[in-house]
Formats: structure tokens, sequence, C-alpha cells
């Protein structure tokens, strides 16, 4: 579903959670139906293996708490001036676009309640659209341009035949006849600031700011893309921190660095980690959760927790919901054609995950993760008994003569 359209968003949105899972079922009730209805459930499981749900964790929560918080301190607030964004910054696969679409799916069906479903702040002849987010993503090459016609294409806005100015002016307009209270624009880090074009599109970041909408903005390695100074991350705050600029004069990008560092709060969506209790059992809490949707004929309970699965999920992945998520997804299938219906290590080792799965991220950007190698280990054919030297006994020997 293509949610950088109003139309595809608010879908999005309205039925994000409709999808109902195959039933559960044992081998002995799936044996006693008809063969076409066997097929027709096996279709239906691989359409809810292929629809696992993303499982909150205590990391994606805390993102997602600080992007309502920073969108609705702007979206409530009567004051003018420029309002504060907020970077959502961490590896690619980590669930990134996804906790931040179902925070700001949660706050716009909040907004629209309290509002009546109407524009508080409309004015007579202005449009009857009421988008409360915006969600684009940044083009590959971006120019000013390109930007504005990728947040015009979200309203449907046309644009033909417009200039720069033109294009600007417009999506000023459109986003507060639309009340937009947030704008989403992922894929950040396409930004190559080394590229003029890519400066000049900062700068039309920077000159969003001054409206009456909150910023949020989705991208990999964003302390060191260049979009802000480098920084380090503070071991005890687990903030980041800059140094102060020595010399403004030097680089053009100091002062858009430094102007963006004060006005965007950045949060990281981390990894699992398996070091210590706590977080061993938050992983296994998250695999607890994943088993609860898979549906094959055996009971899936300690499939992906008992004994060490854990460790071998952790050695697997990386601790990267994405990567976990193919892994599992890729093993249910197998598990289902080869009839065992068990999530096993043997199984899971027949194959790696490459960022060939993962199609729709950028490896040029970095948006792919770091997949821990793995060399898949083909399931052996059992030998073939040897009947040479069997004896056929004198029953079937004189009956041959």
């Amino acid at each position: 579903m293509d949610r950088t359209t109003w139309e595809g968003w608010e879908r999005w949105c309205r039925t994000r959670k409709d999808f109902i899972p195959a039933p559960v079922l044992t081998a002995e009730q799936f044996a006693r139906k008809t063969r076409r209805q066997r097929r027709i459930h096996n279709l239906y499981r691989l359409a809810t293996h292929s629809s696992l749900p993303i499982e909150a964790t205590p990391m994606s929560e805390k993102v997602a708490h600080a992007v309502r918080a920073r969108v609705e301190e702007g979206a409530f607030s009567h004051k003018a001036g420029t309002r504060g964004g907020i970077m959502v910054n961490g590896d690619g696969a980590q669930g990134k676009t996804e906790t931040v679409c179902e925070a700001m799916a949660l706050f716009m069906e909040e907004w629209l309640r309290l509002n009546n479903y109407m524009n508080p702040d409309a004015m007579p002849g202005t449009r009857d659209l009421v988008a409360p987010v915006a969600y684009v993503r940044c083009p590959v090459r971006a120019t000013p341009i390109s930007t504005c016609q990728r947040i015009l294409d979200f309203y449907g806005e046309d644009y033909k035949g417009m200039r720069l100015e033109d294009l600007v002016r417009t999506v000023k307009t459109a986003i507060v006849e639309h009340a937009t209270k947030a704008l989403v624009i992922d894929d950040i880090t396409r930004l190559k600031l080394h590229r003029e074009a890519d400066q000049d599109v900062l700068d039309l970041i920077r000159e969003m700011m001054s409206m009456p909408v909150t910023l949020v903005l989705i991208g990999v390695g964003i302390p060191t893309s260049g979009l802000l100074r480098e920084g380090r991350r503070d071991a005890k705050t687990h903030e980041w921190v800059y140094p102060p600029v020595r010399d403004r004069g030097r680089s053009p990008n100091d002062h858009a660095a430094s102007q963006h560092e004060r006005r965007f709060q950045v949060v990281d969506l981390d990894p699992f980690r398996y070091s210590t209790p706590e977080q061993m059992e938050a992983w296994v809490t998250h695999l607890r959760g994943v088993e609860g949707h898979m549906r094959l004929l055996n009971d899936t309970a300690g499939m992906l927790t008992d004994g060490d699965m854990p460790e071998y999920l952790f050695g697997r992945t990386g601790g990267v919901v994405g990567v976990l998520e193919k892994l599992i997804q890729r093993g249910l299938r197998l598990a289902m054609e080869d009839e065992s219906e068990r999530l096993t290590k043997d199984l899971l080792n027949q194959f790696t995950i490459t960022p060939g799965d993962m199609p729709d991220l950028d490896a040029a950007s970095g948006e792919q993760p770091n997949i821990p190698p793995h060399e898949p280990r083909p399931k052996k054919k059992p030998r073939k008994r040897i009947t040479v030297y069997d004896d056929i006994g004198p029953d079937a020997a004189g009956s041959a003569g």
C-alpha cells in the first residue's frame, strides 16, 4: 500500500489492523479437510506469515513516545515561530518507518476525534481535505524541486509548469490549508551534502520549520551524515553530544548543521542486545510474541524460545527485527513445504538472508542492515540402502527360477 499519497496513507491508517490471521489448526484437524480445503488453508497460512505484525519492543516504544510527544507539543501550541523537529536514527531494518508511522497514525486518529474530523482553523474558501499527517520519502537524488513535488504529490496538488519559488509557496499553502501538523520525511540520509542540490534541500527543510508543522525525519546514520555535525553518544545519558563549531566561516554547512542540531531532537532505534539478563529476557519476550503469530500444525509454543534457540536466532540476526522477520518467514514456508511443520536450527541452517531479501532498502544510503554471515547447509538426502547383498530367501529364489 502506497502511503506517500493521502488516499494511501488514510487507507493504511484505517485498515492497518483489519487483517484476520488464519485459525490455529492441529495436524489432525487439517487432515480431516478435503484436498481443496487444505490448499486454501495453506494459502491463508502463507498470507498470515507474510503479514507478521510489527511487535513493539522496549526500544521502539521509547522512540514512539518521543515522536508523539514532540508532534503533540507542536500541534497543540498556538504560538508563532519555529516548531522543534525530531530525527529518528538507526541502522537498516530496525523498524524505524513502521514505528513512526504507527505513532503518527495514533496521533492523527486522536487529533481528528478531538476536532470533530474538521480543520479547526479553516477559513472560507480554503480546501476541505484535512490531512493532519503527511508522509513522503526523500528522492534518491533529491533536489528542492523534486522534494517539493513529492510533498505536493501526497496532497494530489497540481504543480505542472511551476518554478521552484512557486513550488515552495504551494507547499507552504498546502501544509497550512490541509491542517498538516506533522510532516514525515523518510530516508532523509539519502541526502549527500557534498552535492550542491542536496544542500539546497537541507535549506528548504530548514525553511519549512518556520511553518506551523513538526518535521519528523527518518534516516540511517544521521549523526554522521552531515545533516548534523559529527557527534558522539554520551554513555550515561545516551544523548548525542556535538562539539562547538570552531570556525563557522570555513564551511557553509556549519551554519546549517548547528541550526539543525538546536532545532531537532535525535532519538535512536537500537537493535536488541544479548549481554545482560534483562536484555536476554527482552529478546525472549519478543520471540515469544512472534511464536503467537505462527500458524504451523504443530504447537508453536517454545519453538523460538526453548533451549539455545534464542541465542541461535540472535546470532543469525544480530538482534535486528527486520532480519529476524525475514528469517522466520522463510523458515515457516520451508516448514510447510517439507511438511515438518516445525522451525528447527537444522531447517533454518538450510538458507541465509541476503540484502536481496530487502529490495526496498537503498544500499548506497546505508539502509541495508549488516546481516551476520552464514554458510547455508542444504538438507542431507537420506542415503539409499544397498540391496545387492540382500538374501531374497528360498521362496523368492525358487519363484525366480
